[in-house]
């Protein structure tokens, strides 16, 4: 019978007992996987709560935390798969908006895109916070920040701080407002937003109401 354990044996009995013993590892094991497997299953029901990446591109709005962006300073967000700039304006940026507006193509945006909470020459809710689409109206580049007013920003002396499209050369100020002669054809881009607080904003939805 070679080394087979024979019934009632002690080698057999012992045989036995490491049976059980793994039987019961095998159930303490697939209880914790289990569990394990109910934690798993928790987490993506808590995250689906929020907007997919998908929901997004399709235009989901987003929450945005401004509270960090010091004075001077630009913040990027996504939003329908663009990025979308909240600028916190200084009060020497605000006042160069009143300055050589014959040099715009478009001073009061009225052939642009822009809800009508922000028509106004700021272009915005409150004067200091600029929410654009940081997408170029001419063929869709990504302008670069060029924030400094003069020689700065590499943009000569009487540059007033604003965007540049590094594509085609198309040059906005402060609120978006692109300047006359620029392949641009309009402004950028405000989207639909509102204030939930005075540090956080909603951007692609308007207030309800409003």
């Amino acid at each position: 019978m070679g080394n087979e354990a024979v019934l009632g044996s002690p080698a057999y009995r012992g045989s036995t007992e490491v049976d059980k013993s793994k039987r019961k590892f095998l159930i303490a094991a697939t209880s914790a996987a289990g569990g394990v497997l109910g934690a798993a299953v928790a987490v993506p029901f808590l995250v689906s709560m929020e907007p997919s990446a998908r929901a997004r591109a399709a235009g989901a709005p987003i929450e945005v935390d401004i509270s960090r962006i010091e004075p001077g300073a630009m913040l990027t967000v996504e939003w329908r798969g663009k990025p979308v700039w909240v600028l916190n304006r200084t009060k020497p940026m605000l006042e160069s908006l009143e300055k050589d507006t014959s040099l715009l193509a478009d001073p009061d945006s009225k052939a642009s895109i822009q809800p009508a909470n922000c028509a106004n020459p700021d272009r915005s809710i409150k004067p200091e916070f600029l929410v654009v689409v940081g997408i170029c109206t001419h063929l869709g580049c990504s302008p670069s920040p060029r924030l400094e007013a003069g020689d700065a920003s590499g943009l000569g002396a009487n540059w007033p701080g604003g965007f540049l499209c590094p594509c085609h050369g198309s040059r906005f100020d402060l609120a978006g407002r692109v300047f006359i002669g620029q392949p641009a054809p309009t402004n950028l881009d405000i989207p639909p937003y509102y204030y939930l607080s005075d540090t956080r904003l909603l951007i692609g939805e308007e207030k309800k109401g409003a």
